[in-house]
């Protein structure tokens, strides 16, 4: 399946006015974020994302950032790695000035800017495999997947997405996205029904007390 850029708007918004500055508060000493983007099919997912920090890179001078962009389509992962788009892709999501900023012209597609393309690491990965070797994220997005799987194999992907989040983490779904089948293992954040918190950590907190 083919995604644009900026698909929802709404979690990218999240991203730039919630996720981000309260990351870059959190992680003052460290300086180090850590992004992963599950089903990202042909990469425009994970360029927006790119895109949104390099909106906020004057106050990410000297950071990290390990964006990371998963897929279990081969052929999916090899296009976004190429990042080369045609008139009808790139017209889904994207103003004209981001066009232009972002984006080369090559004959009729439009290739990401190759500052971009480096930023993100794409890599085939099934969500039914092991997690362990990924690590710990400061974010997750798995959007729009979900929704294939049965209760219990959802249930199984959400327990082991939470052991991958650090505590004060974020995780985004896609907007008909739920937790109902893992809620021992997540929260919903107030700020949006798309944004979800480990229960063990400091926003599931905050949730519950707005919500009182």
């Amino acid at each position: 399946m083919r995604r644009f850029f900026f698909r929802d708007r709404a979690p990218f918004d999240l991203f730039g006015t919630v996720i981000l500055p309260y990351l870059i508060q959190a992680r003052a000493t460290e300086r180090n974020i850590r992004i992963w983007c599950n089903a990202c099919s042909t990469g425009q997912e994970p360029y927006s994302l790119a895109m949104a920090i390099d909106e906020a890179a004057p106050r990410l001078t000297g950071w990290r950032i390990d964006l990371q962009a998963t897929d279990v389509s081969r052929s999916a992962v090899r296009a976004a790695r190429e990042g080369l788009y045609n008139q009808f892709e790139v017209q889904r999501g994207l103003p004209a000035n981001v066009l232009l900023r972002y984006f080369n012209r090559e004959a009729s597609h439009w290739r990401i800017a190759e500052h971009l393309r480096s930023r993100v690491r794409f890599s085939n990965f099934n969500l039914l495999g092991s997690f362990e070797d990924r690590g710990e994220f400061d974010v997750i997005f798995c959007r729009n997947v979900l929704i294939y799987f049965d209760q219990q194999t959802k249930h199984d992907i959400l327990a082991r997405l939470s052991r991958s989040l650090r505590k004060d983490g974020f995780l985004i779904l896609g907007s008909t996205e739920t937790v109902m089948s893992a809620r021992d293992h997540w929260v919903s954040a107030p700020q949006s029904p798309m944004l979800f918190v480990r229960p063990d950590g400091p926003h599931a907190n905050t949730a519950a007390r707005l919500r009182a």
